[in-house]
């Protein structure tokens, strides 16, 4: 759909050990898990069952097979004593293990230590470097990080940023709801195709599933992110997970506080923006050709200061029965955005950001059989601003504007309750429930903007009728949202696992829903925007669009035209799912993961009319791990898999629901107080709308083709990891994905008239609407309502009926290298290098280059014409990424760390009309096809520079407060690189031949060297 110029914003055990300690690592079974497993060999006849007890008291113990082995599933994360007992004494014990979420910790027993036992060996510890970190019952690829490493690198305190961590992971593009979104892109796949969980809920956006809520940074235990291969247990992903186990009380009192401060002073401003200055075609010539080389944006000035206060408190309000947790943090950003000299207005925005969160959690150990889990989170982010003047001629405020930035705020919390159950010690059932309410607000508080409408553009009025001095007024933003927008949600998952001899098997139910109240947009103050254009000298008399019988603007080139544009709808969905897995440990040293999940997905319009409804989506899922020699130190592991995607909300927006976007193009003759033109002269078209969106009813069985198949990735992965000696790990990994199944909408339904008369029906005898959705490059079929009010008709319509040479192409294949060090009490480093190629035409859900938000509805596959030439390498293609951390003890009382990351700049596209033709915009587009210069222009011709970052931080606790007590210093993006992270993709204006002056500029940059220094105290 045609985008809508939004502005929007040896053994594993050591790994258990090592994860107590800080490191990070790769390892098993389980994406969005909340527990872990202990397993491990004990000599034959040395012992009858082992017992594994945690800080909170809760204890469980599990017999030894005939062949020695043992296993403890779903255990809750903590700290645990696991020792082997015979005849009722215990014999063995191994104290301090930590547990790895989603893994499986190896604790074994050496036969020479039980054989001298008749005494409790409580002394006994597994150190760090005893064992390799190196666990052989994996099959998947994920990173986990945990909160004694947060607490030593420098880091942005958010999900994403440690989600960056991860071998392959990239940030998502920033223009993308303007900078609203943080996101991140994981094996070359769309941002809005990930899945966020907190304590094993998932804590997605609901609306548009880009990004999701995360913990205070103080209250997180562990973070995972899977980057692929994981669990037939886990699905509506087929991009990455993103999963945070907070943090719970224990037997012991734990309280705590921190205060962490980037202070403006410290800060480094960004640099300027200017225009370029580049050779042009003949015939083709800038809009503004007064501006080429001149200041773009000022932002010498343009620098922010944080506050972040956070707390927590826990322990135990009855000693091994009931615990609790809480945390809560404040952020506080304040700082100056000058806006370009095309904005409206021309000014200095003074804003404010609020983030709070709080985060509380009950554990209650009912008995050694039961335990119940209930969480509360409760996620602010609040944005404001006012406005100050900019004169760009003396480069200075002019004052208070008397305008005001748009006030956004999203606004979540969660209720989430986990029961587990251990029927017996082979059967566990756990269940959970959990609800969300979502509020999403967007307006100016601006007053009197009734009678002023939403400007773009005002540097282009015709200079004669205002002095050379453009008029503006106080509306700056074009959009505004109901009040009363928001989302809820709730789900349940129950999973039942048993463990038959040499098999775990598992299965369970994974639902969700989805409502959405009010969501979308509409036109903020007057109703409309005024866009104001102007043709390029020489081009005054090229019509703007033959196609919408739009004539040229004549005279010195100057118009512009209105635009309405309002979405807000209803909509729900349902999400369900089933599966069934077997892990099998087919021999000592040979696991393999066998799975099949069956999802199905229902969205509901705003009249609760299903427009899509998928089912029976088998996707298997086959893993398999070798332990090469059978003590940890080389594993070899494989796996396949199928991951179905989910539409979310946002689809039945400018889709299954009625919306309006219109235009209509005027010459003027003057320009009054608000910036609004007057004398208008009609340019010929009427009231235009490319994609037929003029708010009309939308049938929802025409919408959507009937045999429409969800969006599906297979992926195939390989790999190994090896021991080093006794400290160093290594290994390398190669993933291929390849995209199946694709959903967009096509607007070009003009081309199902021509498949209706070509079958002998009278085309005008049904209702075709304006777009529909369906699977780019398959042949689809689609039920049309009659126009007699009567039954309908079906057309089946195939890749060539409409004109389309491909059907929707996406393919990832890389090769991850690392070399790591786990922490041994003195230092830690890893280094990751990553060699990837993402390539076809289409990214996924969203389109990076331009912004655009409308999901799974993008402009691309419109029609044939805006695909010509698209095939290229993608907006989240990273050709090489190195990644490196690690911390260092110095001494006793000081720690440094650090993290660098090295990566190819993004691919840049070049969009603009079909220079050469009769008429060079046939669908009404604009700038919108692929063609640069008047030549064909593949996206990822060029790319964006290099992306290079250092941060670094130095840690004093000094042994006076018990090491109790830290203050630290870090320094982000050492060496103040200012290197663009995107840039403007549009090539031409609303006029073919007309260069926008912008075009190629920077859009959003690396954030400028700042500081950060903290004092915390832990008890």
């Amino acid at each position: 759909m045609l985008n809508s110029e939004r502005r929007i914003r040896m053994r594993p055990s050591v790994l258990a050990v090592a994860l107590a300690l800080g490191m990070t690592a790769t390892g098993t079974v389980f994406a969005q898990a909340t527990t872990g497993a202990i397993f491990g060999q004990v000599p034959a006849a040395a012992g009858e069952s082992v017992v594994a007890t945690s800080d909170t008291g809760f204890s469980r113990e599990v017999p030894v097979d005939a062949d020695g082995r043992y296993r403890i599933s779903n255990l809750p994360l903590g700290s645990y004593t696991v020792a082997i007992k015979r005849d009722g004494a215990v014999v063995d014990t191994r104290k301090d293990v930590q547990i790895k979420v989603g893994g499986s910790t190896d604790v074994s027993f050496a036969g020479a230590a039980i054989a001298a036992a008749a005494q409790s060996l409580d002394s006994v510890t597994v150190t760090a470097n005893s064992l390799p970190p190196i666990d052989a019952t994996a099959v998947d690829s994920r990173t986990v990080i945990t909160s004694e490493t947060l607490a030593r690198l420098p880091l942005g305190r958010n999900a994403e940023a440690i989600a960056l961590l991860a071998p392959g992971a990239v940030p998502g593009n920033s223009s993308l709801g303007n900078g609203r979104y943080r996101t991140v892109s994981f094996g070359g796949s769309g941002t809005s195709e990930n899945a966020y969980y907190i304590n094993g809920y998932n804590s997605s956006d609901p609306y548009r599933n880009l990004g999701g809520v995360g913990l205070p940074y103080g209250a997180i235990d562990q973070q995972e992110v899977y980057t692929g291969g994981y669990s037939a247990k886990y699905g509506r992903s087929d991009g990455g997970v993103i999963s945070q186990v907070g943090k719970s009380g224990t037997n012991d009192w734990h309280f705590g506080a921190q205060v962490l401060w980037e202070p403006k002073f410290a800060s480094s401003a960004p640099g300027s923006i200017y225009y370029k200055n580049n050779t042009l075609p003949a015939g083709y010539g800038y809009q503004s050709p007064e501006s080429v080389g001149t200041i773009y944006r000022s932002r010498a000035d343009n620098t922010k200061w944080t506050t972040t206060y956070s707390a927590y408190v826990g322990g135990p309000l009855i000693k091994d029965k009931l615990f609790f947790f809480v945390a809560a943090e404040a952020e506080k950003s304040e700082g100056e955005s000058t806006a370009s000299v095309e904005a409206n207005p021309v000014a200095t925005n003074h804003y404010t950001y609020n983030l709070p969160k709080y985060y509380a959690k009950l554990n209650w150990n009912i008995n050694d059989s039961n335990i119940l889990e209930l969480t509360g989170i409760h996620s602010n982010d609040e944005q404001r601003g006012v406005y100050t003047g900019y004169d760009y001629d003396t480069r200075s405020s002019t004052g208070p504007t008397g305008a005001n930035a748009d006030t956004s705020k999203l606004e979540s919390k969660y209720a989430i309750a986990k029961y587990t159950s251990y029927i017996t010690d082979d059967v566990t059932l756990t269940a959970t429930y959990g609800k969300n309410w979502t509020k999403d607000y967007l307006s100016n508080p601006t007053p009197d903007l009734g009678l002023q409408p939403y400007l773009d553009r005002p540097d282009l009025e015709d200079p004669a009728l205002t002095g050379g001095t453009p008029r503006t007024n106080l509306n700056s933003s074009p959009d505004s949202q109901n009040p009363n927008a928001g989302s809820k949600t709730r789900g349940l998952r129950l999973d039942l696992e048993w463990q038959v001899g040499d098999h775990h098997l598992a299965g369970g139910i994974d639902n969700m829903h989805y409502d959405a109240n009010n969501e979308g947009t509409s036109p903020s103050g007057a109703g409309y925007e005024v866009r104001y254009r102007k043709a390029s000298p020489g081009n005054e008399n090229v019509p703007i669009s033959v196609s919408q019988g739009v004539g040229a603007p004549g005279g010195n080139g100057y118009y512009f035209y209105k635009q309405i544009f309002s979405t807000v709808t209803s909509m729900s969905l349902d999400q369900r799912a089933q599966y069934l897995e077997d892990r099998w440990q087919v021999t000592d040293r040979v696991l393999l993961s066998i799975g099949a999940r069956n999802d199905r997905f229902k969205n509901f319009n705003d009249q609760g009319r299903s427009y899509v409804n998928n089912a029976a989506q088998w996707a298997p899922r086959l893993g398999a791990s070798w332990d090469v020699f059978g003590d940890s130190t080389l594993k070899l592991y494989a796996n396949l898999g199928r991951y179905y995607l989910a539409l979310p909300n946002n689809v039945a927006v400018r889709g299954a629901s009625p919306s309006t976007y219109t235009r209509e193009y005027f010459a003027y003759s003057g320009v009054d107080q608000f910036g609004v033109p007057t004398g208008l002269t009609p340019l010929g078209g009427g009231l235009t709308s490319p994609d037929g969106e003029f708010g009309n009813p939308v049938d929802p069985e025409s919408v959507t083709a009937r045999d429409l198949k969800s969006q599906y990735q297979d992926e195939g992965i390989v790999g190994f990891d090896k021991m080093l000696g006794s400290e160093w790990v290594t290994g390398a990994k190669f993933t291929l994905r390849r995209l199946r199944t694709a959903i967009d909408d096509v607007c070009d339904t003009g081309k199902i008239g021509d498949k209706l008369t070509a079958e002998g029906i009278d085309p005008d005898s049904v209702t075709v609407p304006g777009c529909v959705i369906f699977n780019p490059g398959f042949t689809n079929t689609f039920s049309l309502a009659n126009a007699n009010g009567i039954g309908r008709t079906e057309v089946k319509m195939s890749k060539d009926d409409w004109g389309f040479a491909d059907k929707a192409k996406r393919a990832y294949y890389a090769l991850d290298m690392y070399l790591e060090h786990p922490f041994n009490g003195k230092w830690q480093g890893r280094i990751d290098y990553t060699f990837s190629r993402s390539y076809g035409n289409t990214e996924g859900q969203t389109k990076s280059d331009i912004g655009q938000t409308d999901i799974s509805k993008t402009q691309d596959w419109d029609s044939a014409l805006l695909m010509e030439n698209s095939n290229g390498l993608l907006a989240n293609d990273r050709t090489h990424q190195l990644k490196a951390y690690g911390a260092y003890q110095i001494a006793p009382e000081w720690l440094v760390s650090g993290n660098l990351r090295l990566a190819s700049g993004a691919p840049k596209s070049c969009l603009g009309y079909l220079d050469g033709q009769a008429d060079p915009d046939p669908l009404g587009y604009q700038s919108s096809y692929h063609n640069c210069n008047g030549l064909p222009s593949p996206p990822g011709k060029t790319r964006n520079p290099w992306y290079k970052q250092l941060d670094l931080a130095i840690t004093y606790r000094p042994s006076y407060f018990e090491n109790r007590l830290a203050f630290g210093l870090s320094v982000f993006n050492v060496s103040n690189e200012r290197k663009p992270l995107n840039s403007f993709s549009t090539y031409e204006s609303s006029s073919p031949q007309t260069v926008l002056n912008n075009y190629d500029l920077g859009q959003y940059y690396q954030t400028p060297r700042y500081a950060r220094l903290t004092a915390t105290y832990d008890f």
